[in-house]
């Protein structure tokens, strides 16, 4: 239950009673209409706008018809107090039941409580991590990984059909470059010295175990061989390596797939050059030479004519190379039949997770989706900036296994899985984050992680406090629903109801806005609200969650067991298991 879209409803009931009895005009457009927590809690629980936005179609002042709508909503059970406020809006305040009434949805619903239809089963194609296949994963890619995985998740709470994705790109020059580094390897595994890897090549160790497969397979079958010949053998032979490693690494961090996609399928099915000829069919290609960008000449840029995309006419700064004057395709155009593919599979809506270092990529991949799709298609891109690994404040650079870079396996395995996907989230995707390998682990509420584990197992740990306190006393959600609510009477108590309430609304933002972090972001919030009720009866023996007084127990009980509850449906989202002790 979204407490702010029902009271909008209640709102839209109001309005179409004033148009009913001819006091305003039938054909408003009430879609602008909004209720939300006002700026200050101190001017009440909601907010709404719908003054503001109508005032002027409806031919009216806006405090004049702000009075009309509080004088209305004033009657509402729920509704304590409709005060206008400023140029015309409206602050509701509700009563204490209302909040009661919400505290037990939570008991009633579980962890489904925040659960949304506003998705209406539609389809969303999310594609993340679609790491090179060229090695082990390192630690910014752990970003990209939790990211795109907990925002399915929330897709799927709210309601959407989700389509979890990887992008294989094993058709260009680097898969050449990892069978050749593999091939170094597999001769140095059958006694060869091969000496330094040449410059350009993968140097890594982790591909000796690779070399050392290969030679176990196929023994000395390759080693006078010509490059045409085991080139694509080996290639195909590290590809799979590399894919089972890097899926051994996801699932460590509890990531996972529906489905994988390869470049190398998409261009040997002739996809490439089917999304050409659409494009060509709506006269978007055309030949032509383009200026280098200034100080700059990327990989795909030739002073020769070549084919070229409208991207222009799509929001792109320049046209952009499809084809190079060779015949070749570029990189771009193998990722336009990429998302023409996606489109043609049944997601209007694609969601991808890239690195910052994609960012001038953005643009000509929007602008191909509205082209290919006529603006049915919606791509939407989520970059995710650097992560700074550092231990104790000190950059961590070297890693024993790649040896250049930290890979998220080790990070995994120093602090567990459920740390890196809440810090990766404690950011938002677009800003830096720093992940310090000490701060991570501590046990302080500087620790994003450890303050909302330890609200969860304080919680807990009440709850099996009470039953040692109230022997047979029920403590289970659904027994908990029944009690009375009428002790809950402190301020802080019905504050932190509130904050519970607003989980539905939190999740449907979320998932509307494609920003998980928020989750975690609500998760601290509810843990700190927790935490200060907790510090209050240390001071307080009368505030405790357990007194004497069964029914004031109960009650709080009640709380407890919702706040557990929250936490753990919040939690869920993110892929992190809620712990019930601390060790």
């Amino acid at each position: 239950m979204n407490v702010f879209n029902d009271l909008k409803k209640e709102v839209l009931k109001v309005l179409e009673d004033l148009q009913e009895e001819n006091l305003l005009p039938r054909e408003l457009d009430c879609a602008r209409v909004s209720c939300e927590p006002p700026k200050e809690a101190a001017h009440g629980d909601v907010a709404t706008n719908a003054a503001m936005v109508l005032a002027k179609p409806a031919g009216r002042k806006p405090r004049d018809l702000a009075e009309l709508l509080a004088q209305r909503l004033a009657t509402h059970t729920s509704v304590t107090e409709a005060l206008v406020a400023g140029p015309g809006f409206i602050n509701l305040r509700l009563d204490r039941e209302f909040w009661f009434g919400r505290l037990r949805d939570v008991l009633e619903a579980g962890i489904a409580y925040g659960d949304s239809d506003i998705g209406a089963g539609q389809p969303v194609n999310v594609e993340y991590v679609s790491a090179n296949p060229t090695g082990p994963m390192h630690v910014g890619h752990a970003r990209g990984a939790v990211v795109g995985d907990v925002l399915a998740t929330l897709l799927e709470k709210a309601g959407n059909a989700v389509t979890r994705e990887y992008y294989i790109n094993d058709a260009g020059v680097q898969v050449d470059q990892l069978a050749r580094s593999v091939h170094f390897r597999y001769r140095e595994a059958l006694g060869e010295e091969i000496g330094a890897i040449p410059e350009g090549l993968y140097p890594g160790d982790y591909l000796k175990d690779v070399g050392a497969a290969l030679a176990e397979r196929d023994g000395g079958k390759w080693l006078s061989a010509g490059e045409e010949e085991w080139l694509p053998v080996v290639r195909g032979f590290a590809i799979d390596a590399m894919m089972s490693m890097i899926s051994e690494d996801l699932a460590a961090l509890g990531i996972r797939h529906d489905v994988f996609s390869s470049e190398k399928a998409l261009v040997d099915q002739g996809l490439v050059d089917q999304a050409f000829d659409l494009l060509k069919e709506k006269g978007l290609i055309y030949t032509g030479t383009l200026e280098p960008p200034k100080g700059m000449k990327p990989e795909d840029w030739e002073e020769r004519p070549q084919d070229l995309f409208k991207s222009t006419e799509f929001g792109d700064d320049v046209d952009r190379p499809l084809r190079k004057s060779d015949g070749s395709w570029t990189y771009f155009a193998s990722d336009i039949a990429y998302h023409l593919d996606k489109y043609r599979r049944g997601a209007t809506t694609m969601i991808d997770v890239w690195g910052a270092d994609h960012g001038g990529y953005v643009k000509r991949m929007a602008a191909a989706v509205k082209a290919l799709t006529g603006g049915d298609g919606v791509l939407d891109v989520k970059l995710c900036q650097l992560v700074n690994l550092l231990d104790a404040g000190e950059p961590v650079k070297m890693s024993k296994r790649a040896g250049t870079f930290v890979t998220l396996r080790e990070v995994v395995d120093e602090v567990g899985k459920d740390v890196v996907r809440f810090i990766m989230l404690t950011r938002s995707n677009d800003a830096v984050l720093d992940f310090d390998l000490k701060a991570v682990t501590e046990q302080t509420r500087d620790n994003p992680v450890f303050y909302v584990q330890y609200a969860h197992a304080r919680a807990c740990s009440v709850l099996r406090n009470a039953a040692e306190q109230f022997p047979g006393l029920d403590t289970g959600a659904r027994a908990l629903s029944k009690a009375s609510l009428a002790p809950l009477e402190d301020a802080q108590e019905l504050d932190l109801i509130k904050l519970l309430a607003a989980w539905p609304r939190v999740v449907e933002g979320a998932a509307l806005a494609h920003e998980p972090h928020r989750i975690a972001f609500y998760l601290q919030d509810v843990a700190a609200a927790f935490h200060g009720l907790w510090n209050k009866g240390n001071a307080d023996a009368e505030a405790r969650f357990l007194v004497n007084d069964e029914g004031i127990s109960r009650a709080r009980l009640a709380l407890v067991r919702a706040v557990a509850v929250v936490i753990a449906s919040g939690l869920a989202v993110l892929g992190v298991e809620p712990v019930e002790e601390m060790r």
